[in-house]
């Protein structure tokens, strides 16, 4: 009978691998700069650009290292996106005609956004309601276009000659109710 003879395997730790690399056994101030640097990671990718942001920036003012290069990419599209999801209009005619031209667009759930947002500013803002009514329409609901085209004549008799002429309500034209409300003279 032949002996076999077991080999004992020395076990080689091997270092672990991040997103940035892999971190030597001993480096522990890297270590550190790695964790945050994944933090900020995480935070950027759940949308929280003002959180990763910051957190780019205390690594950038401690010394990133090596990272300093990438840190310094991501504060800047972290800043990015924090400007780009604010608009600032300096009167109410800009803001309907941005929610217009997401509307246009075909961007239609910023669009009503941002017709609710310039309601919320104004109740008595009857372009807001007009193009809540146009919105509408264009998305074939008429309930809610009749709703909207109803407050924003009320608010506005001109209103009513302008949806006359306006071609977003052709998908209107057969309701019965919407001719009632166009034309009550009739």
């Amino acid at each position: 009978m032949a002996q076999t003879k077991t080999v004992t395997a020395t076990a080689t730790k091997r270092a672990p691998r991040t997103l940035a690399g892999t971190i030597p056994p001993t480096d522990t101030a890297r270590t550190q700069i790695v964790a945050h640097y994944e933090a900020a990671l995480r935070l950027m990718q759940e949308g929280k650009y003002d959180k990763a942001h910051a957190a780019f920036d205390k690594m950038l003012a401690a010394g990133a290292g090596e990272l300093s290069e990438r840190v310094r990419m991501y504060s800047n599209a972290c800043a990015l996106q924090i400007t780009k999801g604010k608009n600032s209009f300096s009167n109410c005619e800009e803001h309907y005609d941005y929610a217009v031209s997401l509307l246009n667009d075909g961007n239609y759930e910023d669009a009503r956004e941002q017709f609710q947002l310039i309601l919320k500013e104004n109740d008595k803002a009857d372009y807001a309601f007009y193009g809540l009514a146009v919105l509408a329409s264009m998305t074939g609901d008429s309930h809610h276009c009749l709703e909207h085209l109803t407050e924003a004549i009320r608010q506005n008799p001109r209103n009513r000659i302008q949806a006359r002429a306006d071609s977003d309500f052709q998908d209107m034209a057969d309701d019965p109710r919407f001719t009632e409300l166009l034309y009550p003279e009739a």
